[in-house]
């Protein structure tokens, strides 16, 4: 008899890798969801043996999945696939009723060796995935799509640095990627700062054809708290506040750039971080340096401290001439076995 598997993920890259990593001798049917919305949907109608379940999505995340999944008569055993591997992120998973989490990118091998421990699967004989439902325009990936995948790996691995270093739990979004003019990027930063003023750390970094900047925002209402996590106990001066934004931005940027640059077999070379603005407001921001973003690849991730007013926005802006060679890179996420 078939096993019956549900992939749950928002992005088409991961559940295409993830089905394709499916041990080729397992019987097995293989289904798709978008966000845990959709997974809840298709559960309430269908039966189905095992979950893998993303956790930062849209609509319904993860953990809300595993909540609701507690008030079903039958519900599968969930394994839980994401590039969040904050130790919290991981014991939370696992005490709202997730049989194990594997962190993102996922090799066939670990994928197997888990599925065998976990007694999910045993070698059989040479059987066929049979896919009961294909991903979403399955073959037409964008850019976007990649990079967004690529994003949110390296966003996780980022955020456990600091979770790390501040013993606190970090709130990962979905990241975002759009081409943006420079008007654009302004609503964009609006949208997400929320504030009247803000700081800026900005950072230059270049390899392989590829260059771009990474410009971290923070509201400058989470100074306070920043300095209560970093044990600061001098007055909150401007000076101050620039070595506190020095210190998350060396924490945020460098792990996060190291993980991106990995998948995509890339050390980049990178330039000293400099102070862009202090308490300005994001008009002046981007007026500062719209000569050179007239139009960028974008991509953006608003990291928010749990329990803390802390919220910065990291922001890599690609130059226009790296777009291509970005395409050329991220293809590997796409290509066939």
């Amino acid at each position: 008899m078939s096993t019956r598997v549900l992939i749950c993920d928002d992005s088409k890259i991961a559940r295409k890798q993830l089905a394709r990593i499916l041990p080729t001798d397992w019987d097995v049917e293989v289904g798709f969801a978008e966000d845990g919305q959709e997974a809840l949907d298709i559960l309430s109608s269908s039966t189905f043996d095992i979950l893998f379940l993303d956790l930062n999505m849209p609509v319904k995340d993860g953990y809300e999945t595993l909540e609701a999944l507690q008030f079903y008569e039958q519900s599968p055993a969930v394994i839980v696939v994401s590039g969040d591997v904050q130790p919290r992120a991981i014991q939370r998973v696992k005490d709202m009723g997730a049989i194990a989490f594997h962190k993102k990118p996922a090799s066939a091998e670990d994928l197997r060796n888990l599925l065998i421990s976990l007694g999910l699967f045993s070698v059989g004989g040479d059987l066929q995935k049979t896919v009961i439902e294909q991903p979403t325009a399955a073959e037409q990936f964008t850019l976007n799509d990649c990079l967004q995948e690529v994003s949110n790996i390296a966003m996780g691995s980022a955020a456990s640095v600091l979770a790390e270093m501040l013993n606190v739990f970090i709130k990962l979004p979905v990241p975002r990627v759009n081409i943006l003019e420079v008007g654009e990027l302004r609503m964009a930063l609006d949208y997400s700062v929320k504030e009247d003023s803000c700081s800026a750390v900005s950072q230059g970094f270049v390899g392989s054809g590829i260059a771009f900047e990474t410009l971290l925002i923070f509201s400058d209402s989470s100074f306070p708290d920043m300095a209560k996590l970093l044990n600061v106990t001098d007055a909150i001066d401007s000076i101050v506040e620039v070595e506190l934004l020095m210190d998350v931005s060396s924490v945020l940027v460098g792990p996060f750039i190291a993980a991106f640059g990995k998948q995509l077999n890339i050390d980049f070379s990178h330039s000293h971080p400099v102070l862009l603005a202090q308490h300005a407001k994001v008009s002046d921001l981007v007026n500062a340096k719209k000569a050179k973003w007239k139009r960028t690849l974008a991509v953006e991730i608003v990291y928010e401290v749990e329990n803390y007013q802390i919220s910065c926005d990291l922001m890599m802006l690609f130059t226009e001439s790296s777009v291509s060679e970005l395409e050329n890179l991220l293809s590997y996420l796409v290509e066939e076995e």
